[in-house]
Parts: C-alpha cells; sequence; structure tokens
C-alpha cells in the first residue's frame, strides 16, 4: 500500500552505443526497438516478457521488494549499436525527459540507466548531459544513481552528476538484472544515510572488443581482481573497457570505485587497479583468424563429420557495435568454396527480405544481397536461392543477452543457396541468441558450421552448441573490425595504446604520475 511517506524515485535512460563511422542512429531506429514514455513504461515493466533494458526490470523488482516507493516513469530508449544520434531528435528526446522530469517533482531519488558510450552528430557526452540535466532539476541532495554498460566511455561530468555508477561485470552480458538490484541496494543504503565517494581513473587504453571477454583473458583477470578489492568500506568497483569506435576525448578503459563514506579508501583501490591494468595493457592486442584460413576449417568440418563444428564470429560487421550486419566477405567466400552444411544469420537486407516474401515459399531466384551498395563494405553478391521459410520476425529471446526479452527483427526470411542457409532479417539485430536462427527451423545442433554477425554476446547465446574452442574470430573489412589501425581517429585522447606504441603511464608510491 502506497503511503504518504513513500519514496518517489524517478527512471530515464536512452541506451545507445554510437559508432562515429556508422550511419546516423535516427528516431525510427528507437521506435523499431524501444522508445517509451510516461505509463507506457510501467505498462512493459509489468509484462512477462518486457522490451525495456533488463536493468531497470531488476531495479524495479529490488526496489517493489525493498521499499514502500512509488515508481515515476519518465522516458526511456533503447535501440542496437549505430552511428551517432541525430542531434535534432536526441534534443527532441531530451527536452522531454527534462519536463516530464520538473513535472515529477519532488522526487527522493532518481535512477538513470545508459548504455554511456553515445554520441550525436553534434556532441560527444549526451550521456554527461542528461546525467547533468538531471541533476539541475533534482538539485545537490536527491540521489543519483546509474547503471552503465562495460563498454561505456565515462566524462568526467557523468561521474561529478551522479551519487552512484554501477557498470555490467559479464562481457557477454549476462548480468544485467543483477546490476539494476544492485544499484537499488545502493539507493536504499542513501535513503537510509549513506552518502557514496567516488574514485575515478582513465588510462590509456582503448581496448578492441574482442579483448573484453569476462570468461577468460585480461579483461577477466582485472574484473575479477577488482571485486576481490569489495570490503564492508568499499561497495562498488566498475571497469569499464569502453568503446573505442565512438572516437570522443572521454575514450579510454576507466576505473569507477564507490566508497560508502571514505574519498581516500576509494582512491586507494582505483589506484590499485589502475597499476595492474597497465601492468598488463599489451594483453590488450587482438589476434583474428584469416578469412582463408577459416574457410579451409568450414570445408573441412563440412566433409569430415567427426570433425567438430566452428562457429565463426564476424567481428568486424558487429550490429551490435554498429556494423551494418550485411558484409558478404564470409558469405561469398563459403559460397565459392562450396561449403557445405553452413548456416549464416542473421544478415541484414529489408528488400531483400521483402522480396522473398513476395515470391512466397519454395520460389527459386536470383537473390541479390546488397543491391544498393551503401558503403565500402556492403558490396553486393549475388546466388541463386531458394525460398525456404518466411516469418514477421516477433520472438522472445531465448539465451543470454536477450533472454526473456521481447524482439522483433521484421520481415524474415529463410534462404538456401547450395549447401548454406541464410537468414535475412529487415531491422538490424546482431545474432546474439539462437532463437533468431530456430524460428527460421533451423536445427543448429545438425549444422556442420554457423555463421553469427556478432562480436561477443553470441557465445552466451550459442554456448550449448559451441564451446570456446569452436569460436573463430574471423579477420574481415568492417565498421567494428578489432585492428584499430584501420580507423581514422580524430578525438581519442592520444597517445593511446593499441593505436599507438611505446604508450607510457607511469605511478609512483603514491598512485599516478
Amino acid at each position: 500500500m502506497i503511503g504518504s511517506s513513500s519514496r518517489r524515485v524517478a527512471i530515464l535512460g536512452l541506451m545507445l552505443e554510437s559508432n562515429r563511422f556508422a550511419p546516423v542512429t535516427v528516431k525510427d531506429d528507437f521506435l523499431n526497438r524501444v522508445y517509451l514514455a510516461g505509463t507506457e513504461i510501467l505498462e512493459d515493466l509489468k509484462c512477462s516478457d518486457p522490451k525495456l533494458p533488463t536493468e531497470i526490470c531488476g531495479f524495479y523488482s529490488a526496489m517493489n521488494r525493498q521499499c514502500d516507493w512509488v515508481p515515476i516513469p519518465i522516458l526511456v530508449g533503447l535501440v542496437e549499436a549505430g552511428g551517432p544520434m541525430d542531434h535534432q531528435f536526441f534534443k527532441i528526446t531530451f527536452e522531454d525527459m527534462k519536463a516530464r522530469l520538473e513535472a515529477a517533482m519532488p522526487l527522493d531519488g532518481v535512477y538513470i540507466s545508459n548504455h554511456g558510450a553515445m554520441i550525436t552528430t553534434k556532441h560527444c557526452d549526451p550521456d554527461g548531459e542528461i546525467f547533468a540535466m538531471v541533476r539541475s532539476v533534482v538539485g545537490p541532495d536527491v540521489p543519483v544513481v546509474a547503471t552503465l554498460d562495460l563498454h561505456a566511455n565515462v566524462s568526467e561530468q557523468m561521474v561529478e552528476m551522479a551519487d552512484a555508477i554501477v557498470a555490467y561485470r559479464t562481457n557477454p552480458h549476462v548480468d544485467m538484472r543483477d546490476r539494476g538490484i544492485e544499484v537499488a541496494d545502493i539507493l536504499l543504503e542513501m535513503f537510509k544515510g549513506m552518502r557514496p565517494k567516488i574514485a575515478f581513473i582513465r588510462l590509456p587504453l582503448t581496448p578492441p572488443t574482442v579483448t573484453l571477454l569476462t570468461e577468460h583473458g585480461p579483461y577477466a583477470d582485472i574484473i575479477n581482481f577488482g571485486q576481490s578489492l569489495l570490503s564492508d568500506e568499499i561497495i562498488n568497483v566498475s571497469i569499464l573497457g569502453g568503446f573505442v569506435y565512438s572516437d570522443t576525448p572521454k575514450n579510454g578503459l576507466c576505473i569507477i570505485v564507490t566508497a560508502r563514506q571514505n574519498a581516500g579508501a576509494a582512491e586507494d583501490v582505483a589506484n590499485t587497479i589502475a597499476k595492474k591494468i597497465w601492468d598488463d595493457h599489451l594483453r590488450y592486442t587482438p589476434h583474428l583468424t584469416s578469412l582463408e584460413d577459416a574457410v579451409k576449417q568450414v570445408i573441412a568440418a563440412g566433409e569430415d563429420t567427426r570433425l567438430q563444428a566452428p562457429i565463426l564470429a564476424d567481428v568486424a560487421d558487429n550490429p551490435g557495435g554498429g556494423g551494418n550486419g550485411n558484409t558478404m566477405w564470409i558469405l561469398e567466400a563459403l559460397h565459392k568454396a562450396k561449403a557445405k552444411g553452413v548456416v549464416v544469420g542473421i544478415i541484414f537486407d529489408p528488400e531483400l527480405a521483402k522480396e522473398a516474401r513476395n515470391l512466397g515459399e519454395g520460389t527459386v531466384f536470383n537473390a541479390v544481397f546488397n543491391r544498393d551498395g551503401t558503403d565500402e563494405f556492403s558490396r553486393p553478391f549475388e546466388a541463386e536461392a531458394r525460398v525456404l521459410c518466411l516469418k514477421d520476425g516477433e520472438c522472445v529471446g531465448r539465451r543470454g543477452l536477450y533472454s526473456g526479452r521481447s524482439m522483433n527483427l521484421g520481415q524474415a526470411a529463410l534462404l538456401v543457396l547450395d549447401s548454406i542457409q541464410v537468414v535475412v532479417i529487415s531491422i538490424r539485430t546482431q545474432c546474439a541468441d539462437p532463437v533468431f536462427l530456430e524460428m527460421m527451423g533451423i536445427d543448429i545442433a545438425n549444422a556442420r558450421s554457423v555463421v553469427v554477425k556478432s562480436r561477443g554476446h553470441f557465445r552466451a547465446g550459442f554456448d550449448e552448441f559451441f564451446s570456446d574452442g569452436q569460436v573463430i574470430e574471423v579477420d574481415t573489412p568492417g565498421l567494428t573490425s578489432p585492428i584499430l589501425s584501420r580507423f581514422d581517429f580524430q578525438f581519442i585522447p592520444r597517445p593511446v595504446f593499441p593505436i599507438d606504441e611505446n604508450v607510457e603511464f607511469s605511478f609512483d608510491e603514491k598512485g599516478r604520475t
């Protein structure tokens, strides 16, 4: 029962991971995924398979269990990673957020659920602008807490305007709900009088995305080390690898340590972590498999069923990092090599999906991928294909990143090119969940190889079929290539590793120098 002493807590967020080199993210991109305001947010939270970010669902459930509160829904937008957000649409969204927040006053707290690596066509730190707007509306004494993706690029403004920032700890991301619960717990402590102290360090290190897995490797090691430093005084340790393709002045792996009251304790822990990261910074060097070698492994698996089936990650064309999801390098090479038993998913090509739907199941036609050739990577490819299955693209995520979430891939078609099955979709999405293939009737367990347009989140979705040893990260051209020397970065602070060599970042006995 809500009483007069109920805590009024606003919920808002704008989640976009921006790749400066990708096409601009516009209003329709959000409308095709998630763009909810006011009571629409509460209605979605009550669904069995909501569209909202999972961390918001975790926060909401934790507050319901532990607090007499009134959730005040403001505005939440979420979209697949893409290019800079159209600035005019950002301004409209920003002003709508501000007006709704002002109308909701007075408030006892605010929860911001942002990705943290957003840019617009004009500004490099719209996340910081949102944080600053919230603080300006609610004043200095109202608790403001936030969750961020571990690929966030954190600015000083974001740290200054929030009382606590909690970042994901897993990559693939499977802990979002837990982080929402964690930030709710911090907010509840603040309601009891706790006032957090934050230490913040950014290093001259922009790790390629493939080096940021948390099951193994340098990032896994430092995440685990950071968690070992939690104590009665240290309430949270967040280590954010960042998103290099945003190309901003705030790029760089960063550390946020939150203490319950002792700023010095937070600074000591942050310095300890920073030193350990820099001691290991050379480990953040990507190691990929050439397309030629990857094709050889697929051919071998197709000819010899005693061999384990590989899963090829097209890491350079990951829609989850702003890739177009339509490059043909791998598909074309496998088709030319007459590879057998291959499944490829999911290719973003609305025109091809529409043509297949118009032709109908069973039709054989000349499929032209990327008929418009939008950029240097999305080159056309033609092959005879049969339409095997057609779907409307509506589904619910089954595993990993999208588990339990309503998803819409738009019109979808399963095409067969000789012995290669290709799933074509109409709303750009990374292939992180096996349901995207299974809904088309594909038996993944019987495939002799699978190709996914994803960088790493597929690992949590497809791990029931493929072990880590079966994963091949393929070196191809694309907007999300881990080979950072291929990009013309303009705004990242330099020098920075691994874009530059011989980068220095030293420490004395008191910390950074």
